[in-house]
């Protein structure tokens, strides 16, 4: 029997008590109850493999997950999808051939995607969520010696898996008030030369939406390709797909978790240029994206009328939100998509979160957040989860 040792010091020292090794010959002798020596056998030591050096210091993108009453820190929807795309869901799920793989192309999937964008199939990625649509962005188009660039603040995930790639990130700052600086987007380009450049319409989390003309500056400065990520679209006025082209390197990604209720699937898309969405089927794992997420997607896009109404009720309570944020001692900032940031003036932000917490409600603490000291992001939920924030943000504070 092989014995695997402890990395640490103090296992290793309590194993070597109970089983000394022959250093000599690599053997262990195990002592039998009574003391006396048992069998010798073969005793490999098993040590922890490093991991890559750029890694070292890297830490996970999590979100708390927390047993409260009102939870509106993960920006999903309050409700859930509609009763009759439950009932065609769980009919077409009862016909999967589970002994067959899906379909790798998800071509059914795509070509529903496409038809409500009014775009080919191919030009559509499908995904287990956006984040591998911009892992699998960022495995294609970074990776070692190759830049990203990012304006702070934003969302951080960008700049996560640009660094999971081997990319180096190169992070540029926003304006005061949190819109893009476009003179500090010329110097990062002109600098850096980013295969890749984010932006983030709405961002998140500040909730800004970005301008179309700051992204038509954008395209025209930036040397590679430009990412845009609306997973908050639905709920601005504006989409950055009214400009996309083949010949252009743009790109916008999108999620079926906010508007769609459906962030229990985990399924993300990307629309681009066909030569691009090619170029990322040779990266991605085959068979990725499983039959169910591709029956929920397909199903999904034909309650249009059903989402549009989710999207004007959240709109609607987000501006109530922000009104009521703005009576109180706290900065706000005006959003665009379903959540609102905003920062305490007389309580730390950690200090107000923990209030929140200690009454079962549960926001985002983004003070880690490059340059959101003591910020707070507070998801648009129900209309009586909005309420029981607002008066628990109103006792905390007092």
């Amino acid at each position: 029997m092989a014995v695997i040792e402890e990395s640490s010091a103090a296992s290793e020292a309590d194993m070597a008590r109970v089983w000394p090794r022959d250093v000599a010959d690599g053997t262990t002798t195990r002592q039998s109850p009574s003391g006396t020596a048992a069998r010798s056998v073969a005793s490999p030591v098993v040590t922890r493999v490093g991991i890559r050096d750029d890694l070292r210091a890297l830490e996970g993108y999590h979100s708390p997950q927390v047993e409260v009453r009102v939870r509106l820190n993960t920006n999903e929807s309050p409700t859930p999808p509609p009763a009759a795309w439950r009932d065609a869901f769980a009919a077409e799920v009862s016909r999967i051939e589970w002994h067959r793989y899906p379909d790798r192309g998800a071509h059914e999937l795509r070509a529903a995607i496409g038809a409500s964008h009014g775009v080919d199939a191919s030009q559509v990625f499908v995904a287990n969520g956006s984040n591998e649509v911009l892992q699998t962005l960022l495995l294609t188009f970074a990776g070692p010696g190759r830049r990203v660039a990012t304006f702070e603040p934003t969302y951080q995930l960008h700049a996560h898996l640009a660094r999971i790639s081997g990319a180096d990130v190169v992070e540029g700052e926003r304006r005061p008030d949190f819109r893009l600086d476009l003179a500090e987007v010329e110097r990062v380009v002109r600098e850096a030369a980013p295969t890749v450049t984010f932006l983030c319409s709405p961002n998140n989390p500040t909730g800004l939406v970005e301008p179309e003309e700051n992204i038509r500056r954008v395209l025209d400065l930036a040397p590679g390709l430009v990412v845009v990520d609306e997973a908050y679209a639905q709920f601005a006025p504006w989409s950055a797909l009214t400009l996309l082209d083949e010949e252009l390197p743009l790109v916008v990604t999108r999620t079926f978790s906010k508007t769609w209720s459906m962030a229990a699937a985990r399924l993300g898309y990307l629309v681009g240029p066909t030569w691009l969405v090619a170029e990322l089927e040779k990266v991605v794992l085959p068979y990725h994206l499983d039959s169910v997420k591709q029956i929920a997607g397909r199903l999904a896009v034909r309650f249009v009328d059903e989402m549009e109404e989710r999207v004007e009720q959240i709109v609607g309570e987000r501006e109530r939100i922000t009104e009521a944020l703005s009576a109180l001692e706290v900065d706000v900032w005006p959003s665009g998509a379903n959540f609102v940031l905003f920062r305490p003036r007389e309580r730390s932000g950690r200090e107000v979160w923990q209030g929140l917490l200690d009454r079962s409600v549960l926001v985002r603490d983004c003070s880690g957040w490059p340059r959101l000291t003591d910020c707070l992001r507070v998801t648009v939920g129900s209309a009586a989860e909005n309420t029981e924030f607002l008066d628990a943000l109103v006792e905390v504070l007092s």
